[in-house]
């Protein structure tokens, strides 16, 4: 945008009408002080001449100023980068604004990398979900190329509701990830029976318990005021990581236990457990460790979502591990003082 010579006289209007009425105001006072009208005319003349000096100086100092910084602006591809390319200058007014322009600009790029770095963790999500939900895919379709030549019919379609249930798991996931910056739009506190919501996640996982030869054993008479459908996945997803990392005669042991400061849900596994080194690590985004790695593929996304939500949810979460010898994971459901009085009444 080109400075004109009209707005920037309007610019400055004010500072020009100040000028007018200071020479007025001298004018009378010299005339009152007894000098003449040819010496006053003579100072009047010097006074705006130097006020038009110093308006065209300005204006060819501004006009020019600006023209540097619209011409780097129009070359620049990043124009959000403007307030580290803006020319110097010796105005104070200047100084500050660029000092300004700059801090803005920064806390921008700050946000741009946020958005660059979640949408591509998300691709990155997305692309290794693909691969995860091709296996049960792939799974059912032998199944049902192979099924004409199976007497056990019940077995195979066993096969194929095991395969179809890990399929669903990994779309939970998805949906649940996709989610997961906008817990507050989808989730509901209220009153929930732990008890319940773990035999539900047990019995949608019936079949996958059953050919891992796992023995749950449930004890959750605590009930807590959270989201039960959030908290199903969050105790779905620690289970299928037990049966994932199980060993030999599986126990799982789920129970609750009243505290001071609220109640702990505790899932414990006797599995392979967790090498101490690893266990700092294990709710890192991506982060699969050395039985992600010696044992079947791993995203490292489940455990992350769990940390994720449980946050969004003000639930605590920890986790214990000796490895060779099972793991425990532990929610803490806070309870507030007015809960705890309306409980006594």
């Amino acid at each position: 945008m080109r400075m004109s010579v009209l707005a920037f006289l309007k610019d400055r209007f004010f500072l020009l009408v100040l000028h007018l009425v200071c020479m007025g105001m001298m004018s009378v006072f010299l005339r009152l002080t007894g000098y003449s009208g040819a010496n006053v005319a003579i100072l009047l003349i010097f006074w705006g001449m130097i006020v038009c000096v110093w308006l065209v100086v300005t204006y060819l100092g501004r006009r020019k100023y600006f023209e540097e910084t619209g011409h780097i602006l129009e070359q620049v591809d990043k124009r959000y980068l403007l307030g580290e390319l803006l020319p110097s200058s010796a105005k104070l007014e200047d100084r500050l604004y660029r000092d300004m322009i700059r801090r803005s600009n920064k806390s921008v790029i700050e946000r741009i990398r946020q958005v660059e770095t979640a949408e591509r963790e998300y691709r990155e999500y997305i692309e290794n979900w693909v691969h995860e939900v091709k296996a049960p895919i792939t799974g059912i379709s032998l199944l049902c190329e192979n099924g004409s030549r199976l007497s056990e019919s019940r077995e195979t379609l066993r096969a194929v509701s095991l395969e179809n249930q890990k399929i669903e798991n990994y779309v939970d996931m998805a949906l649940y990830y996709a989610r997961s910056e906008n817990v507050y739009k989808d989730f509901i506190i209220r009153r929930t029976n732990l008890q319940e919501t773990v035999e539900d996640v047990l019995e949608r996982n019936r079949l996958l318990l059953i050919q891992s030869g796992v023995r749950a054993e449930v004890n959750c008479p605590d009930p807590v005021y959270t989201d039960g459908k959030w908290i199903a996945f969050i105790v779905n997803q620690m289970i299928l990581n037990s049966v994932k990392y199980c060993g030999k005669q599986p126990t799982f042991r789920i129970r609750t236990k009243r505290e001071r400061d609220g109640v702990c849900l505790t899932v414990e596994d006797n599995g392979v457990g967790i090498r101490s080194e690893e266990l700092c690590r294990i709710f890192e985004k991506g982060f699969t460790g050395s039985n992600g790695r010696d044992h079947e593929r791993a995203t490292g996304m489940g455990l992350y979502l769990c940390r994720k939500l449980c946050d969004k949810l003000g639930v605590g979460l920890r986790a214990e591990s000796e490895y060779g010898r099972g793991t425990r994971m532990t929610l803490l459901f806070p309870i507030s003082v007015y809960i705890d009085r309306e409980q006594e009444d």
